[in-house]
C-alpha cells in the first residue's frame, strides 16, 4: 500500500511537471473564431498571467489612454519566423503572429499589490488572408475568457492615485468597433508595435536575441514617454500622446482621412497637424472655434475642446474613453498654450 502511494505520488509529480501545451498554431491560423481564450495556450495558467513560450511581455514608451486602465501587453510570434524591422511604420509580422493585450483595473490604484480585476482580452491573429480583431471578456472567477463579437458593457470601480473612488459603465467594443480604430487602407493594422514606442533602448536587441524580429539598427527612431518631464521636449512628448492616441485614425489612411488632419508623430505639415487649420466641417464638434488648434490658446483650440467633451458626437477619441484624461489634456494645453502665436 505505501509503495502504491509512493508511486502514485511520482506519477503525479511527473504530471504537474510535464510541460505545458505548445501556443496553438491551428487556433491562430485557422478559420474559425475559437471561443474561449485558452484555446489559444497564449498562458500556462488560467488566468492570463504566465506566458507559454514565445510569448512575450512588451510595453509601450506612450500607450494609448483607455479610461484608465491597467494593460498587459503580449506579442506571439511562431518558431523559426521573426517579425520584419520598420523604422516607418509598424513591423511586418508573419502569418500566424498573433498581439495579445488585457484590461482590467486594481481595487485601489495606490497599493501595487491591489488584486487586479481583468475584464477583457483583446487578440489580433495574423491569418494568411491579413489580421483578425477579436474581444474575449473574462468570466466572473478569472478562469477563461469568452469571445463576445457584439462587445458589452461592464459596471467596475476602482480608488484612484489620489484615493477617489470612480465609476465606470466599461465599454468592451464590439468586432466592427475593433476594425474602426485598427483601419488602414481599409484593411486592419496594427498601431503600437513600431521602432519608435517599443524602442526603449533595450527591447528591439532583445526581441532580436529572442527571434523575434528580424534586426535592431542602433539609429532605431524613439518617442518618449509622454508624462516623464525628463524624457523629451513638452513638444516631442506632446506630439507621441498625440500620435498613439490620434493618428491610427487621423492618417492618410486612417478611417479619418476625409478630415485633413493627420496627427503622426513624423507629420511635417503644420497645417495638417492642425495648427491654424480649420475643420473640414464646422459643425457642433467645432464649438464655435476657429482652428483645430490656436497657437498659445488652448482654450480657443477644437483639439481641446473635443478632448474635454464626453458628449457622443463631439468627443474626442471616438471609442475607447468614456473618462476625461485629465492629466494628458493638461499636457494637450501645455503644448498649445506654449506656442508661438502666429498671424
Amino acid at each position: 500500500m505505501i509503495r502504491a502511494l509512493a508511486a502514485m505520488a511520482g506519477w503525479l509529480a511527473l504530471v504537474s511537471a510535464s510541460p505545458p501545451a505548445p501556443v496553438s498554431d491551428t487556433a491562430i491560423m485557422g478559420d474559425s473564431l475559437p471561443r474561449n481564450l485558452s484555446e489559444f495556450h497564449f498562458f500556462t495558467d488560467d488566468i492570463g498571467h504566465t506566458p507559454n513560450d514565445r510569448v512575450i511581455g512588451y510595453e509601450l514608451n506612450t500607450a494609448l489612454f483607455s479610461d484608465y486602465a491597467l494593460k498587459n501587453r503580449f506579442v506571439y510570434v511562431p518558431e523559426g519566423q521573426t517579425a520584419t524591422y520598420n523604422a516607418d511604420g509598424v513591423f511586418e509580422f508573419p502569418v500566424g503572429s498573433a498581439l495579445i493585450k488585457s484590461f482590467g483595473y486594481p481595487a485601489d490604484f495606490r497599493d501595487a499589490d491591489s488584486p487586479v480585476r481583468w475584464l477583457e482580452t483583446r487578440v489580433l491573429l495574423r491569418r494568411a488572408d491579413g489580421w483578425v480583431a477579436l474581444p474575449y471578456v473574462w468570466n466572473e472567477d478569472g478562469t477563461d475568457a469568452v469571445l463576445r463579437r457584439a462587445g458589452r458593457r461592464i459596471p467596475v470601480t476602482w480608488i484612484d492615485a489620489q484615493g477617489e473612488q470612480q465609476s465606470l459603465d466599461y465599454r468592451v467594443p464590439n468586432q466592427n468597433q475593433c476594425k474602426t480604430c485598427h483601419s488602414s487602407n481599409d484593411e486592419i493594422a496594427l498601431i503600437g508595435p513600431n521602432a519608435r514606442n517599443l524602442n526603449d533602448g533595450q527591447r528591439l536587441a532583445q526581441w532580436v536575441d529572442w527571434s523575434i524580429l528580424d534586426r535592431a539598427p542602433d539609429d532605431a527612431p524613439r518617442v518618449p514617454v509622454w508624462d516623464d518631464e525628463g524624457d523629451g521636449t513638452l513638444d516631442e512628448r506632446a506630439r507621441a500622446y498625440i500620435d498613439i492616441n490620434c493618428a491610427h485614425c487621423h492618417s492618410r489612411t486612417g478611417s479619418a482621412s476625409n478630415s485633413g488632419l493627420f496627427l503622426g508623430y513624423n507629420e511635417m505639415d503644420e497645417v495638417a497637424r492642425g495648427i491654424l487649420k480649420r475643420p473640414v466641417a464646422a459643425g457642433r464638434g467645432s464649438g464655435g472655434r476657429d482652428y483645430d488648434i490656436e497657437p498659445g490658446h488652448p482654450e480657443r483650440s477644437i483639439f481641446v475642446y473635443r478632448m474635454r467633451s464626453r458628449d457622443p458626437g463631439v468627443a474626442m477619441p471616438e471609442l475607447g474613453r468614456g473618462m476625461l484624461h485629465e492629466e494628458g489634456i493638461a499636457l494637450i494645453e501645455r503644448y498649445i498654450a506654449a506656442m508661438d502665436e502666429r498671424s
